[in-house]
C-alpha cells in the first residue's frame, strides 16, 4: 500500500519522539530462494519461522540483537532450538558454519565487473583475464596485493562496500561479521590516503578478516605490517638510522593510544619515541617501484640501539626482532586488556558498560593470552550482559540499524550503491571515516540521524531503493500474519500502542523499522 509521507509522519512522530528520548536515559515458506540477476539475494524461507511470543525481550532476542546484525525470519526459532549457550558456541566457530549462499553471491557480483569496457577499470582487460574479476582480491588466499593496483581505487571501494554489506546481510556467521566492523574501526584506515586507496582491501582481507575471531596479538602483528597501515599512519616514512633523523611518531602513538593501551593506559611521550625508534626501517614499495606493495624490513634504516618501552629493557641488535618485542610488551600490559575489555563491552552490553563486566573480560583476555573467542566468552557469560534491564537499551549505529532493516523483511538486494548511498547520508558508510579512532559507538553521535533512518523506512517499504527489493505480502503470509510479521521485527509481542501505529498507518513494515524498539537493540 502506498502511503505519503504526512500520513506516516502523523502515525510515527510519537515513536521517532520515543526513539530519540530513549537514547537518552513471502507468500508461503519457499524451498529456493527468490533470486534477482539469476541468483538468490535472500535465504529461502523454510523451515520454523515462529517469532518470539513474549512481551518482554527475552534471552535469544537479546542474543540475536547483540552478537547479529539483527534476526531474520526464523532465526529465532534456529537459535531457539539451540539454546543460549549453543547459539554462543556456533557463532564463535564460524568456520563451522555453511555460508555459501552469501560466498555465492559475492563471487558472482564481484565477476560482474568482468567487463572488459568498464570504467572502473583503467586499461581494457582482454580474453580470460583474471583481473577480470574483483573476487579474488576479496577473498581470503587471494589476488597478491600487487595486483590491487590493477585496479581503479573507485572500483576498489565500490566492491569492498558491496561486499562488507553483503556479508552483513546474508551471512550466517554473524558474530563474524560484526567482529570484522569492530576491528575495522579500531585499526581504523581511511581509504582516500595516498596509496591507501589499494592496499585497503588487501588489509581487510589478510589482516581484519583473517583475525577477527583469533588472537589479539596476531591480529596486532598483522596490523602493524599491513601495507596500508604503513601509509596511513606514516610507518613507512619511519626512518631513524641516521644521528640527524627522527623517528616518525605517528604509528607508534596509535598503537599505544588507540589499538593497546588506551589514552588514559599510562604510557609517556618518552613511550611513544622509544617504540616509534623500534619500528622504524619498516616500509613498503610503493606504486612506482617493482612489487609494488611489499612490506620490507631495511636494516640501514633502523635505530639499532637499546630502547626502554614501559619500564621494559630492550637490548641493541635485535633488529627487525624489535617490533616483536615492542608487541609482547603492550600486549602484556595490563592497560591493555582493560581497555579491549571496555570496548567490547561498551559495543556488547552498554554506551558506558559497568566496571563489573569490564573487570571479568579484562581477566579472560589476560588468563587467555589475548585469545578473542575466550574474550568474548566472558562478555557474554557475565551477568551484566545477561540482565534484563541491559535489553534493548543500545541505539543501533546506522549500519546496524539498515542491515537489520533487511535481515527482517528477508531482503533481497545487490548491496550496489544505491543501498550504499543511504549509509553515506547517514554518517555510517564502511570505510569512510577520516580518522584513526573509527565511528563512534556511543548513541549520542547517532542521533541526529532519525530524519534519513525515516527516509530510509520508507524507500525499503515502498521499494524505492533500486537493487533493493522486499515483497510484505509475501513475508506476512510467511511468518502467518501481521502479528507474527511485528514480533520479527520487535523481537518481542507489540505492545498495544505499536500494534495500533502499525495497522492505522497503512506502513506497517516502514514504521516498524522506524519505530524506537527498533532503532534500539
Amino acid at each position: 500500500m502506498s502511503f505519503s509521507r504526512r500520513q506516516f509522519l502523523t502515525i510515527g512522530a510519537g515513536a521517532l519522539a520515543a526513539a530519540t528520548s530513549g537514547c537518552d536515559d513471502l507468500t508461503k515458506a519457499a524451498a529456493d530462494a527468490r533470486v534477482w540477476i539469476g541468483l538468490p539475494t535472500a535465504p529461502p524461507l523454510k523451515g520454523p519461522l515462529d517469532p518470539p511470543a513474549s512481551a518482554e525481550t527475552d534471552l535469544i532476542s537479546h542474543l540475536l540483537n547483540r552478537l547479529t546484525f539483527g534476526a531474520r525470519p526464523g532465526d529465532y526459532a534456529s537459535a531457539s532450538s539451540l539454546g543460549a549457550e549453543g547459539f554462543i558456541e556456533e557463532q564463535l566457530a564460524p568456520e563451522k558454519v555453511d555460508d555459501w549462499l552469501c560466498e555465492r553471491r559475492i563471487r558472482h557480483d564481484c565477476d560482474s565487473l568482468s567487463d572488459p569496457e568498464s570504467k572502473l577499470f583503467p586499461r581494457k582487460l582482454q580474453g580470460n583475464d583474471p583481473l577480470q574479476s574483483l573476487f579474488p582480491a576479496l577473498k581470503d588466499g587471494g589476488a597478491r596485493v600487487g595486483d590491487l593496483y590493477e585496479y581503479t581505487d573507485r572500483a576498489l571501494l565500490q566492491e569492498l562496500t558491496r561486499a562488507t554489506l553483503l556479508r552483513a546481510t546474508l551471512s550466517r556467521r554473524q558474530l563474524y561479521e560484526v567482529m570484522v566492523q569492530f576491528w575495522s574501526d579500531h585499526f581504523n584506515i581511511d581509504p582516500s590516503k595516498g596509496e591507501c586507496k589499494w592496499l585497503k582491501t588487501a588489509d581487510d582481507r589478510d589482516v581484519i578478516r583473517a583475525h577477527a575471531l583469533g588472537n589479539f596479538r596476531d591480529l596486532l602483528r598483522a596490523s602493524a605490517v599491513s601495507p596500508a597501515m604503513l601509509w596511513y599512519l606514516d610507518g613507512r616514512v619511519n626512518r631513524s638510522g641516521h644521528p640527524d633523523e627522527k623517528p616518525n611518531e605517528n604509528y607508534a602513538r596509535e598503537l599505544m593510544e588507540l589499538h593497546t593501551l588506551g589514552v588514559h593506559g599510562g604510557y609517556t611521550q618518552q613511550d611513544v619515541i622509544e617504540v616509534a625508534r623500534c619500528l622504524s626501517g619498516w616500509t613498503v614499495r610503493d606504486k612506482k617501484r617493482h612489487f609494488k606493495g611489499r612490506v620490507e624490513f631495511q636494516a640501514k634504516e633502523h635505530d639499532d640501539g637499546a630502547k626502554r618501552v614501559l619500564g621494559e629493557d630492550i637490548p641493541a641488535g635485535l633488529g627487525a626482532g624489535d617490533l616483536d618485542r615492542v608487541l609482547e610488551i603492550v600486549v602484556a600490559h595490563p592497560s591493555t586488556a582493560r581497555h579491549l575489555a571496555w570496548k567490547l563491552c561498551r559495543r556488547f552490553i552498554n554506551d558506558e558498560p559497568p566496571a563489573s563486566a569490564i573487570d571479568s573480560t579484562a581477566k579472560a583476555f589476560t588468563s587467555s593470552r589475548g585469545d578473542i573467542r575466550a574474550t568474548l566468552r566472558a562478555v557474554f557469560a557475565s551477568a551484566e550482559f545477561r540482565a534484563p534491564e541491559t535489553r534493548g537499551i543500545k541505539f543501533k549505529r546506522p549500519f546496524h540499524f539498515v542491515v537489520s532493516a533487511l535481515r527482517a523483511a528477508n531482503a533481497r538486494t545487490d548491496g550496489a550503491p544505491p543501498l550504499a548511498e543511504y549509509l553515506q547520508r547517514l554518517g555510517h558508510a564502511p570505510f569512510r571515516y577520516p580518522t584513526p579512532d573509527g565511528y563512534p559507538e556511543e548513541a549520542r553521535h547517532w542521533q541526529s540521524t532519525l530524519l534519513w533512518r525515516w527516509n530510509f523506512a520508507s524507500a525499503l517499504a515502498e521499494n524505492r531503493i533500486k537493487g533493493t527489493q522486499v515483497s510484505a505480502p509475501e513475508l506476512t503470509a510467511a511468518l502467518g500474519g501481521d502479528a507474527a510479521l511485528m514480533a520479527t521485527f520487535l523481537g518481542r509481542k507489540p505492545t498495544e500502542q505499536e500494534a495500533r501505529a502499525y495497522f492505522d498507518s497503512g506502513a506497517g513494515i516502514a514504521l516498524l523499522v522506524a519505530s524506537p524498539a527498533f532503532q534500539r537493540c
